[in-house]
This record gives C-alpha cells, sequence and structure tokens, in this order.
C-alpha cells in the first residue's frame, strides 16, 4: 500500500494547492504553449533554435558529440519514425507531429515512472480496476477515514476523467490513453474534462459558472489584508473586460475554456512549416528522407555544425 499512500499524498498536495496560496501569490491557471527552445531563432547564425525545436533540448545536445557520419545515420532513423503512415514521405503534420512528442518528453518521462507502479499484472495496459486500487486501495479498505478528505469524491472524478482518456470505452487503457488520463491538458479530446474539472474546483455555489468573486477568491485570499495587490485589481479588470464576454456576471464553459486553454500561436506548426521550406528541394511540400538528411545540420547538430565549438577551437589556436 506504499504506492498508495504517495498517490493519496499527491492528490491531497494538488487539491492543497489549489485550495490554498499565499496572499500575494497569483494562482496561474492558464495552460500555455511554451516555447520550443529558449536559444534565439536565427538560422544565419546558427541552427540551435531547431536542434532543439526539432530534437528536445536534451536530447539535441548528444547529436553536439557525434561525426557528422553518425548524426546523419541517427537521423535516418528518426525519419522512420516521423513517417507514420510508412509512405516513405514525410509530410509538415508528421513534422508537426514529432515536434511536438519530443517538446513533451517530460510528460512521457512522467507516465514512464508510473507505468511499472499502476500495471499491476505486467501485461501491458492499466484497467481502471488496477488505477484504483493502487490509488485509492487504503479507502476501500476504511471508506470512512477520518482525515476529513473525500476521498470518494475523488475517485469519482478520476473515473470520470480515465472514461474519457478510455477512447474504446473497455475501461482498459493503453500508454497513450493513460498518458491522456494523467495529462489531459495536452490532447484536444481531454479539453472538456480540464475544462469542467477547474469548473468544478472555482465554482463555490454550485451553480455551474463562475461570478467574479468566484475568480477572483480562487486566485486570491484577503487572508485579513485591508488592500487587495495591484495584480488583483488588474484580474478583476479582465474578467469585466475579457473573460466574461457575454456581460452577463459570470464564466460559463466556452468563457472557461478561453481562459485557460487560449489558442495560442502555434510553435510547433511554424517550425515544421520552416523545416520543410528550407528542405524541400523539389517543392511538393513534402520531405523525403533524403532530402532531411541532406540537411541534416538544420534538424541536428554534430562536431561539425557545432557553431560554438567551432569558436572555441579556433580561439585555442
Amino acid at each position: 500500500m506504499a504506492v498508495a499512500i504517495r498517490q493519496v499524498i499527491l492528490y491531497l498536495s494538488l487539491w492543497a494547492a489549489c485550495a490554498l496560496s499565499k496572499p500575494t501569490e497569483k494562482k496561474d491557471r492558464i495552460h500555455h504553449d511554451p516555447q520550443l527552445s529558449d536559444k534565439a531563432h536565427d538560422d544565419a547564425q546558427n541552427f540551435d533554435y531547431d536542434h532543439d525545436a526539432f530534437l528536445g533540448a536534451d536530447e539535441a545536445k548528444t547529436f553536439d558529440q557525434l561525426t557528422p557520419e553518425e548524426s546523419k545515420e541517427r537521423l535516418g532513423m528518426i525519419v522512420n519514425k516521423i513517417d507514420t503512415d510508412k509512405d516513405g514521405l514525410v509530410t509538415e503534420g508528421e513534422l508537426k507531429a514529432w515536434i511536438k512528442k519530443a517538446q513533451k518528453k517530460y510528460v512521457y518521462d512522467n507516465v514512464e515512472q508510473q507505468w511499472q507502479e499502476y500495471d499491476m499484472n505486467q501485461d501491458g495496459v492499466i484497467s481502471w480496476e488496477e488505477y484504483r486500487n493502487v490509488t485509492y486501495g487504503t479507502y476501500l479498505d476504511d471508506p470512512d477515514p477520518d482525515d476529513g478528505f473525500n476521498y470518494k469524491q475523488m475517485m469519482v472524478r478520476d473515473e470520470r476523467r480515465f472514461k474519457m482518456a478510455d477512447k474504446d470505452g473497455d475501461l482498459i487503457a493503453t500508454k497513450e490513453e493513460f498518458t491522456a488520463f494523467l495529462h489531459p491538458e495536452e490532447y484536444d479530446y481531454m479539453k472538456d474534462i480540464v475544462v469542467q474539472e477547474t469548473m468544478e474546483d472555482i465554482d463555490k455555489n454550485g451553480d455551474g459558472l463562475i461570478d467574479l468573486e468566484e475568480y477572483i477568491g480562487d486566485m486570491y485570499s484577503h487572508d485579513g489584508d485591508a488592500e487587495e495587490p495591484e495584480w488583483v485589481k488588474t484580474e478583476r479588470e479582465q474578467f469585466v473586460e475579457f473573460r466574461d464576454k457575454n456581460r452577463d456576471g459570470k464564466m460559463d464553459k466556452e468563457e472557461t475554456k478561453d481562459w485557460i486553454l487560449p489558442s495560442d500561436y502555434d510553435h510547433a506548426e511554424a517550425e515544421a512549416r520552416h523545416l520543410v521550406y528550407e528542405s524541400d528541394q523539389n517543392k511538393d511540400g513534402k520531405l523525403t528522407k533524403e532530402e532531411i538528411v541532406d540537411k541534416y545540420d538544420l534538424f541536428v547538430g554534430s562536431q561539425a555544425t557545432d557553431f560554438g565549438e567551432a569558436l572555441v577551437r579556433h580561439d585555442e589556436f
């Protein structure tokens, strides 16, 4: 039951974070699409941004230690993975999907860490029963704990999310479905559950809407303060001017979705378009493996394309 205890503690920590916040500390519920790299995107100087975008920053570093031949060989193997329909061509869509996956490595690493704990019978899938027993085993043994937490409500909420992630409805999650369960904000088909859970957290009077005081109360606790910080006043204005689009004094489901899941600039799509444009020699809008490998220095690094290392070696001489 050690695993169950750890999981329950995790949930309690998350619930506490939602319920409590420092009076002057703003809680941000908005899910932003992160930058692909913290490096400047200037191909005239180097391709470091493109390397980070295509591989993820950690993996990009490993290529800088390879010879050009090794880089091309490994890039060729990556192309085989990107070409998901196995037609010998890489489309912008396939490239975009690969970039998004490379950028979400921390998500997949997190799932890998938890997978073994939940897949109790080691059959390569996780059933709702397995997840429930591992996470709520202690509660199931003692359905009336005296710690004040509503485990039944938490379990019902988890089951609802699990069923949403489970596309085929068999109550058995593949690794991809389990990833969607643990990280619903990363999947388009899970966005409604993210909105629903957020509204349930904030909607204290249970009317299915978020009014101004509930909106502010989720971010800020007066805690005896006589005067609100400036950022709280700004948030009140944001609610009135931008969040509450129909000016009825409350946020409904669609208005809440626009708030927490904004339609940000799609960095992965822009980068995929850029990589295709720079590499597509015959201008058919798709890339062959040869076209990608020919422009390997754009996609990945190597000892020959590591500009920083080249400058260091030059200075040494």
